[in-house]
């Protein structure tokens, strides 16, 4: 695992020990950005169910102004912090220890774009959807990407969020939400 481009290109990334947690693969990474490359600069960025924090740290890499990034695994929390750290990004960050819903329904900061890869065989893509559908943590234009099991149904989001297109890379379905 590595940073692709930016100011920390090719900075390696610990990765997690633990199999439970499933780091987003450097092809299906590269293909995220390049959907929302135009979407990043100067923007705050949340990183869900971070892992390893690679995605915050690809965003911040790239021009993204601050990422928060949350997990409630103990093991997550502190590789975010060693990952931050190790790639000279640590003051644009900050980890959270908490779970997903806990924070988003204690944050009052809107973000720019938001990555969603919960663990895959169970419900909190659904549920950390419809908490953000009801909190509005969006800014005017800005765009949540999910990570998903391809054959998963995504739901859907009523206004001011739409679902914009949904990718498949082997297994993998990247969902794109928007917010007029």
């Amino acid at each position: 695992m590595r940073v692709i481009t930016g100011i920390a290109r090719g900075r390696k990334l610990k990765e997690p020990k633990d199999y439970n947690v499933r780091p987003t693969t450097d092809m299906v990474k590269e293909s995220i950005f390049n959907i929302i490359q135009f979407d990043l600069e100067g923007r705050r960025v949340l990183d869900l169910f971070s892992g390893s924090g690679q995605m915050g740290i690809e965003a911040l890499s790239r021009g993204a102004a601050f990422c928060d990034f949350v997990d409630s695994a103990r093991d997550s929390f502190k590789l975010t912090q060693e990952n931050l750290t190790s790639t000279g990004l640590g003051d644009k960050g900050k980890v959270h220890f908490t779970d997903a819903a806990a924070f988003l329904n204690s944050v009052s900061t809107k973000y720019g774009v938001v990555f969603i890869d919960p663990p895959y065989d169970t419900n909190l893509l659904e549920k950390t959807l419809k908490i953000i559908n009801q909190i509005d943590i969006l800014e005017r234009n800005g765009i949540i990407i999910c990570e998903s099991r391809a054959e998963k149904e995504v739901p859907d989001m009523v206004e001011p969020y739409y679902l914009k297109k949904s990718y498949k890379y082997g297994k993998i379905k990247i969902t794109v939400y928007a917010r007029n």
